[in-house]
């Protein structure tokens, strides 16, 4: 008999921890490895495209690290990454494709600022909350909503959440360009964050923020969760092999709400370290692709929580080095870009054999 799924249990015993801590160093290695191979092909890119290889190279490999401005800014694009990743590989795990990440996070920084640019006596560390509930919220919703289609009238979720996404892209263009926009200056922009409104700073002058610590402790609640709770064993079940759900009395459509409202909430928060953090602002888009880039993040590291943080950390490094060969070195536009589409496809080449050997691990 099918026990119900209040009474199923997971299966600890047959799954010892140390067998599952080997498994997951294994793939942690298996991810890295890869990323550290594709990072021999800048090279040899740069020496066939750019006029002073040597200057590019150094600036591509060192540039990110060769002061603390940029390696602030380095590790902020990673946080960002970090956490709109994080609301990617969780939507996988739930079994659902969130692909209105780009537009979460931008309406969730929206909502963000317009609470930040409030007048309110109230005092700034109340209001940073205030503003970030405001941004997860405000991604929740977005995500949930495209969950609950897929649940009550079976809409295949990355279609609506796409199309959610677009559709509110423009309201967020609105907000920035009418009630939020800052009249004085010519750009279509929110007025500057007061001091007291803003994330603390880390490292200055660069823009990192607290983002980057609230970034990781985010990420190891979500491993203690999906890897050391039961109801994060029926999750991730749920969405790895559904028929198996089924047979142990585990219902995957309950799971379809949750996948996308929290996948949706934590790109709104990345929306809110952008604005409160990155920026001190908000303006015309500002999300400026973080979350396409996330799902890439999220597909490299295999949605494995821990190994988010090494992949997302890889993109910022890819982007921070091509950015500062094209300023430093004059490495051409096209050439940093096709050196980042090159390493992201050889480093995502390890997750394409997984799925075509059909590989699933739970």
């Amino acid at each position: 008999m099918i026990k119900p799924e209040a009474e199923f249990q997971t299966p600890s015993r047959t799954k010892p921890s140390s067998q599952a801590g080997r498994l997951l160093l294994g793939n942690v290695i298996g991810i890295l490895l890869p990323l550290l191979g594709a990072l021999l092909v800048p090279a040899l890119i740069i020496f066939a495209g750019s006029p002073d290889p040597g200057k590019s190279l150094a600036a591509f490999f060192i540039g990110p690290w060769s002061n603390s401005w940029f390696m602030g800014n380095t590790l902020d694009m990673a946080a960002l990454l970090l956490t709109a990743s994080l609301g990617a590989a969780f939507a996988f795990k739930g079994g659902c494709f969130n692909l209105g990440g780009e537009g979460q996070i931008y309406v969730g920084g929206c909502a963000a600022a317009a609470v930040l640019l409030a007048p309110s006596g109230l005092p700034g560390p109340v209001l940073i909350t205030a503003a970030g509930c405001a941004a997860f919220v405000t991604g929740a919703l977005m995500g949930g909503l495209s969950g609950l289609l897929r649940r009550n009238a079976g809409v295949n979720e990355l279609i609506s959440s796409f199309l959610l996404s677009a559709a509110l892209i423009p309201a967020g263009d609105f907000l920035i360009g009418g009630p939020l926009r800052n009249h004085e200056g010519n750009l279509l922009a929110s007025a500057a964050f007061s001091r007291d409104r803003l994330l603390p700073k880390l490292l200055p002058p660069s823009v990192l923020s607290l983002s980057c610590l609230i970034a990781l402790v985010l990420v190891a609640l979500a491993h203690l969760f999906i890897r050391h709770t039961a109801a994060g064993y029926r999750f991730r079940v749920s969405g790895s092999t559904p028929e198996l759900a089924l047979f142990g009395g585990i219902a995957p459509e309950k799971r379809f709400v949750p996948a996308m409202a929290v996948s949706g909430a934590l790109a709104g928060l990345c929306g809110f370290f952008s604005a409160a953090g990155t920026y001190g602002m908000a303006y015309t888009g500002f999300s400026g692709g973080i979350g396409w880039t996330a799902i890439a993040a999220a597909l490299i590291a295999g949605n494995e929580m821990l190994a988010l943080v090494p992949a997302a950390l890889f993109l910022a490094v890819l982007k921070s080095g091509s950015d500062a060969a094209l300023l430093q070195a004059g490495f051409g536009f096209e050439t940093a870009a096709f050196v980042q589409a090159a390493v992201l496809l050889l480093a995502a080449l390890p997750l394409g054999k997984r799925i075509l050997l059909g590989r699933k691990s739970i």
